[in-house]
């Protein structure tokens, strides 16, 4: 028997989720009006903000946006966060490795495997943060000796390694990073296995967009993954009605509480704006009207950034997943 999509098991399994789902439900009504709405166009075309990721040469850049994308976690901690002036966790994250990369050139995998917790916070400037920034940054610092120690022992150190073993094929790529125990998004929930890969996959659209659909960057099967389920792409699709929480789950949201990591209320979240933003997808196409999965949460995502949508508190969760 063929063995199944890493990616159809997300889809599979959050749509599963989302068919028990007693906290959080989609509005499929509205799907299609909502669709409808979309200004599809950001989506066509995803960019990267270049003043706030480091582009250098292919080599470089692999190497850069593997390092990143293992440590684009944390929204859980951001609001502890010392931010850059204007600059959301994400981006003050980013910029800060890319300013290092600028300043001192590519941490090499020796360096990442050896890594510590006061190096991150020197890197991040994030020295005399409180304590719930140390833990993060205790997080990114296993994060990035996961990443060295394993590009040691499986590439010899070498970034574009692992790149290049997948062969052209985002999906290879996703089960060799998910490999690394932060990169192994896959939770339980009831009797059902609820898998996302958030970094894993986001990894190979990032390298895509870096590289320009080239070389190192040249995925076959981008369309066929995921969103990057987080807690921003949820956010807008309660705010826009499309996502429904129960009335005690948006309570505990809306002042401030956090939803504990694999709680069914927090898999629940995440698993329906993956299925939800299938199902806008699905809607979309069936009228003509081509897009991805990856390029529907670009285009949320960056209505997250909004002002009216930042006034609003979305789920915080302190995880190594988002």
């Amino acid at each position: 028997m063929e063995k199944m999509s890493i990616i159809d098991e997300v889809r599979l399994g959050c749509a599963a989720v989302a068919g028990k789902a007693t906290f959080v439900r989609i509005n499929e009504k509205q799907i299609p009006d909502y669709a409808a709405t979309l200004p599809l166009g950001e989506a066509a075309s995803p960019e990267l903000d270049t003043d706030r990721h480091f582009i250098g040469d292919p080599a470089d850049t692999a190497a850069f946006f593997l390092t990143l994308d293992s440590i684009n976690f944390g929204s859980g901690y951001f609001p502890h966060l010392r931010k850059r002036p204007g600059m959301s966790g994400y981006f003050t994250v980013a910029s800060s490795l890319t300013d290092h990369y600028r300043a001192h050139g590519p941490l090499s995998a020796e360096a990442l495997a050896a890594i510590t917790a006061a190096d991150c916070t020197d890197i991040f400037g994030q020295r005399d943060a409180d304590g719930m920034v140390q833990e993060l940054m205790a997080l990114f610092a296993r994060a990035l000796n996961d990443l060295g120690t394993y590009l040691l022992d499986r590439f010899d150190g070498d970034f574009t390694a692992p790149v290049a073993a997948a062969g052209g094929a985002a999906e290879t790529l996703v089960r060799i990073l998910v490999e690394m125990p932060f990169f192994n998004d896959v939770h339980p929930y009831q009797n059902l296995r609820a898998p996302f890969y958030k970094r894993a996959q986001l990894t190979a659209a990032d390298l895509s967009i870096a590289l320009g659909g080239k070389g190192l960057g040249r995925f076959h099967d981008l369309d066929h993954l995921t969103i990057f389920a987080d807690n921003l792409v949820p956010h807008v699709l309660r705010v826009d009605g499309v996502l429904v929480y129960d009335e005690s789950l948006t309570a505990r949201i809306e002042s401030g509480s956090l939803i504990p990591a694999g709680s069914e209320e927090e898999i629940e979240i995440r698993a329906c704006a993956l299925h939800a933003v299938e199902l806008i997808k699905g809607s979309l196409n069936a009228a003509g009207r081509a897009v991805t999965s990856q390029g529907l949460d670009y285009l949320l995502w960056n209505r997250g950034q909004q002002p009216y949508y930042k006034a609003i508190p979305r789920h915080r969760t302190r995880c190594v997943y988002y």
